[in-house]
């Protein structure tokens, strides 16, 4: 290979982002919630809700648009460690929902947890608590992954 052509491949490979860290890869990650699948429960029965978590580690930050509906008013928002079906810490707190059920915003977070959460969102999930049901009204399982082809941007 000649000078030119390594030299256009190297700027190739740049400009493509193939030169940043895999682990740093933007996730856009999506949850659909209710209350049938809170843990240990009993959730809101008839609460839904649904919401877009993006990540980006090399912000590092995690932002989200959140819609939760058929619940009382809610009192707390979190992504917490845990798979289906098992309870876990939460992790990251985010802006509680209005009296319209919304809540977006983005949040700074360590970049460990960010690329946890690009590299294992089945491990998280999210969820939405009220007064009638203190430990959680709707949850839902992360699930989505990295983000390929686009370019570095803060999100949010």
């Amino acid at each position: 290979m000649n000078r030119n052509m390594a030299g256009c491949a190297a700027a190739l490979l740049l400009a493509t982002g193939c030169a940043t860290d895999p682990r740093d890869q933007r996730a856009i990650l999506a949850v659909t919630l209710t209350g049938v699948q809170e843990v240990p429960g009993p959730g809101d029965p008839d609460g839904t809700g649904t919401a877009e978590i993006r990540v980006d580690p090399s912000a590092p930050q995690v932002c989200w648009d959140l819609y939760a509906r058929q619940i009382d008013p809610a009192t707390a928002a979190h992504i917490h460690r845990g798979g289906a079906g098992t309870a876990g810490p939460p992790v990251i707190t985010l802006a509680t929902p209005d009296a319209n059920g919304r809540s977006q915003g983005c949040v700074a977070v360590e970049q460990a947890l960010a690329r946890d959460l690009v590299l294992r969102a089945h491990e998280f999930y999210h969820n939405v608590h009220t007064a009638p049901h203190p430990a959680g009204a709707i949850r839902g399982q992360l699930r989505g992954g990295a983000v390929r082809g686009q370019q570095r941007r803060r999100i949010g």
